[in-house]
């Protein structure tokens, strides 16, 4: 999902997201696209306590992974899927002592699911390719 250009995410009910660009036209109703995407990223119990983690406030990559009890490069798997669904964003920081660190924290998001509003999403969905068979399984 590209995010590009959106200068403030406002999240109002009844949608899931809407998203304020710099044409102030706001797009209240998510894509079937995006609602995957993020509905995808949430369904993983790791990924839910690092949700959980970061809802304390920002925090550097060893630290987080650290809390919520595994390791770096399974961590960035799953910030990774976090990040390319909008939930939570990445800066790289330099510490007084000059070393480059990676803070996370959560981006601020409202999620409101609705019968109309996966209705909404449904209709907006990308047809998969027919020549290239059925598409995969989710792996949490």
């Amino acid at each position: 999902m590209d995010l590009s250009g959106i200068l403030d995410r406002s999240y109002r009910h009844p949608s899931v997201f809407s998203y304020t660009r710099r044409s102030d036209v706001t797009h209240d109703e998510p894509t079937g696209d995006q609602l995957v995407l993020v509905l995808a990223a949430l369904a993983n119990p790791i990924r839910l306590r690092i949700i959980a983690r970061l809802a304390d406030g920002r925090e550097y990559v060893s630290q987080l992974a650290r809390d919520v009890g595994i390791s770096r490069p399974l961590l960035h798997m799953h910030l990774q899927r976090l990040e390319a669904a909008g939930l939570v964003a990445g800066a790289l920081e330099l510490s007084l002592d000059g070393k480059a660190m990676k803070y996370f924290e959560l981006t601020d998001f409202h999620l409101t699911i609705t019968p109309p509003v996966l209705a909404a999403a449904a209709t907006t969905l990308t047809p998969p390719d027919a020549t290239k068979g059925p598409p995969p399984q989710e792996n949490p």
